[in-house]
C-alpha cells in the first residue's frame, strides 16, 4: 500500500466489491458509493520515471531504521526521514511544509515527496522505489483545465534521475538524465497529468509552473555536441543546453520555447570549461535553474553558472536586461551582488528575489559569501541594484547548490537552504549577516546528508481516495489498535470497532484524538477483528479502514 500502483489496485478491487452499496453502522454513513473510475488515474495520465536511468543502483542502500527515520505499524513500507524542529514560534504562516528529500551520499529514510507539519510529523509521503530516483520542486499549485472556469489545487513535482557523481558521470552534476517527467496529482492523490518535454530535451528538475492559461512552463535540458576549442575545451565536446518550454496541458502541444544557446554566450560562463573533463566532455556553461513569468508576460530567467538573471520579452525572445554576470546592465550597491544564484522571482514594485548561494569555488578572486535569501530593489534610472531584504541562517550556511526564497501570504519569507539540510521561516523584515536568529520564526534540520532542492510552505487539503490503514497488536497483555491515513488533513479523531467476526462489529472506542501520522489506541476488547473510522472536526465519519485481525 506504500506505492501508487498498490493503492490503485486496492482501490479498484474495493470499488468493484462495493459498487452501488452504501454501508451504514449505527446510523452513520461509513463508506460512500463511488464509481470505479474515481479510483484510477484519469485518461491521458500515466506513470513515468518509475526506474532510474541508467537502471543502476550504485548509491549506498538507504538507512530505514533508527531515530532519524519514521516507522509505522500501519504502513510498514513507509520510512520517511524524521526532521529535527529547532525553532517553532508564533507568527508562522498557515500551511504545511513540502520537501523532496534525497541524498548524493547515503539517504536517511526513503527518497520521495514528503509533506510535514510544523511539528515535523509526516502528513503525506510518497516514497520512490530507488535512491537513484529523485523528486524535486514539490509544491502546491493551481491547475486550470480549459473546460473549467475555476482552478483546482494540485500537487506537482519532477521525477527522474539526476547525474550525481560518482554514481552518474555522463553529464554535469545535477543535470537530468533521460526519462524524467512532471506529475500533477489532485486533492485525492489521484494522478491527473504527466507532462513531458519536446525537441528531444529532458524534463529538468529545476522548474515546473502551471499557468492560468491551462499550460505548464518548465525548463528542459540536454547535451548538444559542440566544438569547445574556442573556449579552451575539447573539439568533440558538448554543452549542456537548456530550453524554456511551455506546453498545453490538455493536448501536450508545445506552445513556446526559448533556447539558451540562441541567446547566451558560453564565453560569459563562470563555470570553467575544464570541468567538462569530469562529465564525459559535457560543459555546463549556463545551468538555467528557474523561470518566472511576470504579470505582463515577461520571463525572469536565472542562469546559475553565468551568475546572471535575465529579463526576457516572451513574445520576441529578446533579453531586455541582465542583472549580474560579465555583461550586467546593473551595478550593485553594498552586499547586493550574488553568485551561483537560484530561484529568481519577480516581486511587487521594481524588485526581484532569489536564493544567493554565494559560494563556492569562486573564480577571479571573488569573495565568498554566506548563503542567504536576497531581495533586490532595481532602480532603472540609475541602473543600480540595492539590497531590500536579506535572510541569513544561524549558524551561517554555505550552500554550493540549490535553494529557494518563497514569499508567504502573511508577508513572511520561507527559505529552503538547498544543499544545506535546513528549511526556515522568517518575519518579512529579515536580518543581516551575523544576525541570523533575528526574525527567525521556524527552523528544521534534515538528518544525515539529506537535502531538498527546494522547500515550500503551502496550504493543502488532502482527501485521499484510498481508505485509512489499521493494525492491531497485543501490547502488555492489552489490545492496541493503530490507525493512520496517509495524506488526510481533515482527520481529527478515530473511532474503533471490534468484534468476534467481521460481520459482528460494534463501536468500542467512540472518539480517540489523532496524535500524529499514526495513532495508537488501547482497548480492553479482545476482538480479534478491528476496524477504524476517520472522524473530522465535527465528529463525522470520513472513511473506514479495511477490517483487520489482531496480530498476536
Amino acid at each position: 500500500m506504500a506505492t501508487r500502483e498498490l493503492w490503485d489496485r486496492r482501490a479498484r478491487k474495493r470499488t468493484h466489491r462495493t459498487a452501488g452499496v452504501c454501508l451504514l453502522v449505527a446510523g452513520c454513513v461509513i463508506a460512500s458509493c463511488v464509481p470505479s473510475a474515481a479510483a484510477s488515474p484519469k485518461l491521458g495520465a500515466r506513470l513515468c520515471a518509475t526506474k532510474p536511468f541508467p537502471p543502476s543502483e550504485s548509491t549506498p542502500p538507504p538507512i530505514l531504521s533508527g531515530s532519524d527515520v519514521w516507522s509505522f505499524v500501519t504502513e510498514p513500507a513507509l520510512h520517511p526521514m524524521r526532521v529535527k524542529v529547532t525553532a517553532n514560534k508564533p507568527g508562522t504562516a498557515r500551511g504545511d511544509i513540502f520537501v523532496a528529500p534525497f541524498s548524493a551520499d547515503q539517504m536517511v529514510g526513503q527518497t520521495g515527496a514528503l509533506i510535514n507539519n510544523n511539528s515535523g510529523d509526516p502528513v503525506w509521503f510518497r516514497p520512490l522505489p530507488s535512491t537513484n530516483l529523485q523528486n524535486a520542486d514539490f509544491k502546491v499549485q493551481t491547475y486550470y483545465d480549459k473546460n473549467r472556469r475555476r482552478g483546482q489545487p494540485v500537487l506537482t513535482w519532477w521525477q527522474g534521475t539526476l547525474a550525481l557523481p560518482p554514481a552518474y558521470t555522463n553529464l554535469p552534476a545535477g543535470a537530468p538524465e533521460p526519462g524524467g517527467c512532471y506529475y500533477i496529482y489532485d486533492t485525492h492523490y489521484r494522478l491527473l497529468k504527466t507532462v513531458f518535454a519536446h525537441h528531444g530535451y529532458y524534463p529538468d528538475e529545476h522548474e515546473f509552473t502551471l499557468t492560468r492559461r491551462g499550460t505548464a512552463l518548465f525548463i528542459a535540458s540536454k547535451p548538444v555536441p559542440m566544438d569547445l576549442t574556442p573556449y579552451g575545451g575539447p573539439k568533440n565536446g558538448s554543452i549542456e543546453n537548456s530550453e524554456i518550454q511551455e506546453v498545453d496541458l490538455a493536448t501536450g502541444r508545445l506552445l513556446f520555447s526559448w533556447n539558451a544557446l540562441d541567446h547566451l554566450d558560453p564565453a560569459d560562463s563562470e563555470e570553467p570549461v575544464s570541468s567538462a573533463s569530469s562529465s564525459d566532455g559535457v560543459w555546463d556553461a549556463f545551468h538555467i535553474n528557474s523561470v518566472d513569468e511576470g504579470p505582463d508576460g515577461r520571463l525572469l530567467i536565472s542562469a546559475r553558472n553565468m551568475w546572471a538573471i535575465y529579463d526576457v520579452n516572451k513574445r520576441s525572445g529578446r533579453i531586455r536586461y541582465q542583472i549580474g554576470g560579465k555583461k550586467s546592465d546593473f551595478t550593485f550597491g553594498p552586499n547586493a551582488d550574488f553568485y551561483w544564484q537560484h530561484d529568481a522571482r519577480y516581486r511587487p514594485g521594481n524588485r526581484i528575489s532569489m536564493f544567493d548561494d554565494g559560494c563556492c569555488d569562486l573564480p577571479n578572486g571573488a569573495p565568498e559569501q554566506v548563503s542567504h535569501g536576497l531581495i533586490l530593489d532595481l532602480d532603472f534610472r540609475s541602473r543600480k541594484a540595492t539590497v531590500d531584504r536579506t535572510y541569513y541562517h544561524q549558524p551561517p550556511l554555505e550552500s554550493p547548490t540549490q535553494g529557494n526564497t518563497q514569499a508567504l501570504p502573511n508577508g513572511n519569507e520561507f527559505i529552503g537552504w538547498g544543499q544545506s539540510p535546513y528549511y526556515s521561516e522568517y518575519a518579512g523584515a529579515g536580518n543581516t549577516e551575523g544576525d541570523g536568529s533575528r526574525n527567525l520564526l521556524y527552523d528544521a534540520q534534515l538528518p544525515g546528508s539529506n537535502i531538498s532542492y527546494r522547500a515550500f510552505r503551502n496550504k493543502w487539503v488532502g482527501k485521499p481516495y484510498y481508505p485509512p490503514s489499521a493494525a492491531a497488536r497485543i501490547v502488555d497483555g492489552h489490545s492496541v489498535v493503530y490507525a493512520s491515513w496517509n495524506g488526510s488533513t481533515q482527520t481529527r479523531a478515530w473511532q474503533v470497532l471490534a468484534g468476534p467476526d467481521p460481520v459482528s462489529m460494534s463501536v468500542v472506542v467512540r472518539c480517540a484524538e489523532r496524535t500524529g501520522f499514526e495513532t495508537a489506541i488501547p482497548t480492553d476488547n479482545p476482538g480479534p477483528y478491528f476496524q477504524v473510522k476517520a472522524l473530522d472536526e465535527e465528529g463525522r465519519v470520513l472513511k473506514s479502514s479495511d477490517i483487520v485481525r489482531l496480530n498476536r
